[in-house]
C-alpha cells in the first residue's frame, strides 16, 4: 500500500530473533495505571514500562505475567484475572519484540518494588509525561481510550 513503507520501515533481512514479553497494566481503585521504571544496569535504564518480562520456554505469557508480578512486584493474581487488550510488535536493533498486553484489576497483596524500580501510579491521561520504551509508546493510545 502506498505510504505504508515509510512507517513500518524495510524488512529485515535474514532471521530475526523474535522475543516474546508479556506486559500488565495494573488498573488501580481509582483508575491508575502502574508504570516501573527500568533501573540502572538494565537496558533502557531509566524509562518507563508497564510491568511483565520475558515469556520463558514452556509458558504461557499469561504464566509469565502471574510470575512476574509476584517475582517484581510482590503481588499474586490468577490467569482470569488478566484480560488480554492488545500487542506491541516493534523492531530494535538486534531484535524483535512481541509484547501481548493484558490488564488486571484484582490482585492480592500490596505492590511493592522488589528489583530496585521505582512506581508510579498513573492516570491515563498523564502517561505520555514518562518517557517509555519505543514499542510501548503505540500501547498508550489505546489504553487510554480504554479506560
Amino acid at each position: 500500500m502506498k505510504g505504508c513503507e515509510s512507517m513500518s520501515g524495510p524488512l529485515p533481512e535474514g532471521p530475526v530473533k523474535v522475543v516474546l514479553v508479556s506486559a500488565v497494566a495494573l488498573i488501580d481503585a481509582d483508575g491508575r495505571v502502574l508504570l516501573a521504571q527500568r533501573p540502572e544496569g538494565k537496558s533502557m535504564a531509566g524509562l518507563w514500562e508497564f510491568p511483565g518480562g520475558k515469556v520463558e520456554p514452556g509458558e504461557t505469557p499469561e504464566a509469565a505475567l502471574v510470575r512476574e508480578l509476584h517475582e517484581e512486584l510482590g503481588i499474586g493474581t490468577g490467569i482470569g484475572c488478566l484480560a488480554p487488550l492488545t500487542f506491541a510488535s516493534h523492531s530494535y536493533d538486534s531484535f524483535h519484540l512481541l509484547m501481548p498486553l493484558y490488564v488486571c484489576r484484582r490482585w492480592e497483596g500490596i505492590v511493592t518494588p522488589r528489583e530496585g524500580q521505582r512506581l508510579a501510579w498513573v492516570r491515563p491521561q498523564e502517561l505520555r509525561d514518562y518517557p517509555m520504551p519505543p514499542a510501548d509508546i503505540p500501547l498508550i493510545p489505546i489504553l487510554r481510550d480504554w479506560l
